[in-house]
């Protein structure tokens, strides 16, 4: 559950530093990308669905493993963008919360050394892991809440510095 909650903070805190340059990035849009971290961990289901039960009810080839990858991100964030009006701003940070969840595991302790195959379909190379931290850390979990409060304070600040220059 820590991971989680750690993809969630992280992809608030990128999204919300992000919002602060582009205008349209408002805290909605924010909440919507912090559901987009959570797209990669569906391959979780498994545990719940086994891939051959899911490959019987849609007659084509299935694999939970694929959603953890750009791929399934894609396909995902796709699926999920339809349910909005406006569709391409949902697709984009629906990507960029799954991207931020990927790049971080991309950093994980992993015991071949490679990270996996996180960038299918682009390519099926396994980058050598940097190895920097064990997905079960709690101080992971402590820096990300640590970087996302310091981001709410700061935007917080902002807000109150920009709304006291307008009553100016």
């Amino acid at each position: 559950m820590a991971e989680l909650l750690t993809h969630v903070l992280v992809a608030y805190a990128v999204l919300t530093i992000a919002g602060w340059r582009v205008d349209w990035l408002t805290p909605r849009w924010v909440a919507l990308g912090t559901v987009g971290a959570l797209l990669p961990d569906l391959n979780q289901l498994g545990r719940l669905l086994s891939g051959p039960t899911i490959e019987r009810m849609l007659g084509v080839p299935f694999a939970y493993g694929a959603l953890h990858t750009v791929g399934g991100i894609v396909l995902l964030a796709a699926l999920v963008a339809l349910f909005f009006a406006q569709r391409r701003r949902a697709f984009a940070v629906l990507v960029a919360g799954g991207l931020s969840h990927l790049l971080l595991d991309a950093l994980k302790i992993h015991a071949d050394g490679r990270a996996g195959t996180w960038l299918y379909p682009l390519t099926w190379w396994r980058h050598p892991a940097p190895d920097l931290y064990v997905s079960a850390d709690s101080r992971v979990l402590a820096a990300a809440l640590v970087g996302a409060t310091a981001v709410l304070v700061a935007g917080r600040y902002r807000t109150a510095r920009r709304e006291g220059s307008h009553a100016d």
